[in-house]
């Protein structure tokens, strides 16, 4: 026998909860009731959210990776301090 559990959530949220199930392959109930049996068994909820660099972060980071690739901006290896500082010294 099964019951029938009613939440509110965003519009949004559901949406790509589902859009995720589906690429899976499974329905999103079979999700939620994956989630229910876990915490119900550990009595544990874990959050985790990849963090994502925001647009204009992560336009920098390609940059920079185009950067390394191609060997632009991109300063050696130093032993010592006073190699470095006298090295952004010269730089100009």
């Amino acid at each position: 026998m099964k019951t029938l559990i009613n939440i509110r959530t965003d519009p949004q949220v559901k949406r790509r909860a589902q859009k995720a199930a589906k690429a899976l392959g499974m329905p999103l109930s079979t999700i939620v009731n994956a989630y229910l049996t876990q915490f119900g068994r550990e009595q544990e909820i874990h959050f985790s959210i990849p963090l994502r660099p925001n647009k204009k972060t992560a336009k920098l980071l390609d940059q920079a990776r185009e950067d390394y690739v191609h060997g632009r901006n991109i300063s050696p290896a130093f032993d010592n301090a006073d190699d470095a500082i006298a090295y952004l010294h010269q730089r100009p």
